[in-house]
């Protein structure tokens, strides 16, 4: 007689007890599902890691704004001249239809004409007031971007963070500048990434019509399709743009040539062979030129040249890396944006203090992203940023006369941006290249297909 192998019948008790779980368990009371507290405290701990970078972010604005409104004030040159009286004088000449291409202070591609024109949107307000709020909504842009973007998968909030302090550690100069909102179009340009290339490429293209810089964000796109979709959209964008407005406004390229005149801007890398040369007799000077404080004198436009041979340097090392990288990460294309406005920053003829909100926004972005390998440079972006607030204005006059001071602020702030830059390129170089070169001396057995694994 053999043994049944079948399992004998549960007891009424047992067979009871998973329903009467069930029916003790605690209920909520608009789903009629199970409540888990684990979940309740997740998002109860969801809500209050929004409700901090919020509530900072709406302390250190409302200060930005009270020292831009002038209810707080803060020692040094007034950096709101720029709102209230070249910007507005722009305003009234693109009124009229053209651009004004007689002002060598016009400096920029021509949809900047829209920042420059946006305060019509609050006709209520006095230009300077509406072109402030008009910032700190470009701000709350990007802020919400990035809370958007830190909550997929593979994502953190050390960005949504970097970017509150980012912005409150350069001052009310962030508020006073349009470079907030050509830095939400290109934060939006890398958040849009791979996964919608067309509007990626799009928004850089727009960006780089308002000022020219974010036409870099389109060196990391993964090689093959997305890039193809990427560029394309961008040229399509690129030309419509330009082509409308030098259809319909007279001086719409006039900014390439005021470009070109530019000198070495005191408070540039190169800047500093002057500001130590002052300390032994260089007989130059420093001047309001082309909009802002340049040197003239002696040797000045050698400094100049070698700037640019720098630039030229550093685009070669960029190609020369997009024709080597092997392997892209889901935040190869924002490491890489970093790395080249890093390049072009540091090594430009102007370094003006807005240029560190553009800097500050692309290091968030890739602090948003858990794969990124310029968590480093980014924190050097970020200290950069408050010794720029420093430099310009407290320090602004020590700056223009060369003294200790403002020669220690300088260097501790440019050198900061170099040790950004170069170890930039090291991290970016190494990520891509990882999987490309192994090391020879590692052999990986090769795959055996068998009978368990086949299909």
């Amino acid at each position: 007689m053999t043994e049944s192998t079948a399992a004998p019948p549960p007891r009424e008790d047992e067979a009871e007890a998973p329903r009467k779980a069930e029916s003790e368990a605690p209920r909520d009371g608009h789903a009629g599902r199970p409540q888990s507290r684990g979940g309740h405290r997740r998002r109860q701990g969801s809500r209050g890691a929004l409700a901090a970078p919020l509530l900072v972010w709406a302390v250190t604005r409302a200060v930005l704004l009270l020292c831009t409104f002038k209810v707080l004030t803060v020692p040094g040159p007034d950096y709101t001249s720029d709102i209230h009286v070249i910007y507005r004088g722009w305003s009234e000449v693109l009124r009229s239809g053209l651009f004004p291409e007689s002002d060598v202070t016009w400096q920029y591609p021509p949809a900047a004409a829209l920042a420059v024109l946006s305060p019509a949107l609050l006709p209520f307000l006095d230009y300077a007031a509406a072109f402030y709020l008009l910032a700190c909504a470009a701000d709350a842009a990007v802020l919400g971007l990035l809370l958007g973007a830190s909550r997929r998968p593979g994502r953190r909030r050390a960005g949504v963070w970097s970017w509150v302090a980012g912005v409150a550690l350069l001052g009310p100069t962030a508020y006073a500048r349009y470079d907030l909102m050509v830095t939400a179009v290109a934060v939006g340009a890398l958040l849009a990434g791979v996964s919608r290339p067309r509007t990626a490429g799009a928004l850089a293209a727009f960006g780089a019509t308002l000022k020219i810089w974010p036409a870099l964000l389109l060196l990391g796109a993964p090689r093959g399709r997305p890039t193809r979709t990427m560029w394309t959209a961008a040229l399509i964008a690129g030309v419509a743009v330009m082509g409308f407005f030098a259809a319909t406004m007279p001086g719409a390229l006039a900014f390439v040539g005021f470009q070109q005149s530019r000198g070495t801007e005191v408070e540039s890398l190169g800047a500093l062979v002057f500001h130590v040369a002052r300390q032994f007799g260089w007989e130059g000077q420093v001047l309001l030129n082309y909009g802002s404080m340049e040197f003239v004198g002696p040797y000045v436009n050698l400094v100049s040249d070698a700037a640019l041979v720098l630039t030229v340097l550093a685009f070669a090392w960029l190609l020369l890396w997009r024709l080597r990288a092997r392997t892209w990460t889901p935040s190869t294309p924002a490491d890489a944006a970093l790395t080249a406005v890093l390049l072009f920053t540091t090594t430009s003829r102007v370094l003006s203090p807005q240029y560190m909100i553009w800097l500050v926004g692309l290091a968030a972005v890739c602090l948003t992203l858990r794969t990124t390998c310029q968590t480093l440079p980014a924190l050097l972006v970020l200290g950069a940023t408050a010794m720029t607030l420093l430099e310009f204005p407290p320090g602004f006059a020590h700056v223009v006369a060369s003294d200790w001071l403002g020669l220690l602020l300088l260097t501790v702030r440019n050198g900061l941006l170099v040790a950004a830059s170069l170890l930039a390129c090291v991290r970016l170089w190494r990520s891509t290249r990882a999987e490309a070169d192994p090391d020879p001396d590692v052999t990986t057995a090769p795959s055996v297909r068998t009978s368990a694994t086949s299909p």
